[in-house]
């Protein structure tokens, strides 16, 4: 049997993944405006029919604040993530893997914005809980640690992003192989590491 999208109704949880889905191809292909215009209207659907706290709707939220991230818009993709990482704080659990992605996004926004103190303040947040309740040789613990060492890197912490690019790039050959692409790129962001 085949279902027809206007059996399913505009505020069905296929119809809403679909809508999001092409969204992040617009996303993906730089087409902001349309993918903003989606991503808004899965959102504020989710929000209507789901609540402000269900998953999907702080999914909703998390992908909008990406498209903002991604075309410098700051104060917005951060006005986002604040909210999305403090609901899933009270909803999940600090612990939680969703809470701890929308902690390092919301570094990443820091980051990008030249927020040394705000983005290593959190990466450093996420590292020791992703290493207590994932473990230091997981591939979530180890993406952390590499951010907070091209957080360094780009404050011309030289020693310091050395010392994490080598324990990422050590553990990665270990534990996913020499060819693994997060392997790789450690061995890249180390040799980013040392000035010209």
């Amino acid at each position: 049997m085949t279902v027809r999208s206007d059996q399913l109704g505009e505020e069905s949880d296929l119809t809403l993944s679909s809508i999001a889905m092409v969204a992040s191809t617009y996303r993906n292909q730089g087409r902001w405006t349309e993918a903003e215009q989606l991503f808004v209207k899965v959102m504020e659907t989710s929000k209507a029919v789901l609540g402000e706290e269900h998953p999907d709707t702080l999914t909703s939220m998390a992908n909008l604040a990406l498209t903002y991230l991604n075309q410098g818009r700051w104060t917005e993709a951060e006005q986002l993530e604040v909210k999305v990482m403090e609901t899933r704080k009270a909803v999940l659990g600090e612990e939680h893997p969703d809470t701890l992605t929308s902690m390092a996004n919301l570094a990443s926004t820091y980051w990008n914005q030249g927020r040394w103190t705000e983005a290593e303040q959190l990466f450093v947040k996420v590292i020791e809980t992703s290493k207590a309740v994932l473990g230091g040789e997981h591939p979530d613990t180890l993406t952390s640690v590499a951010n907070l060492a091209s957080t360094y890197r780009n404050q011309g912490r030289w020693t310091e992003g050395e010392q994490l690019e080598v324990k990422v790039m050590e553990t990665s050959k270990a534990v996913l192989g020499e060819e693994h692409p997060l392997t790789l790129t450690s061995m890249n962001n180390l040799a980013l590491t040392y000035p010209d």
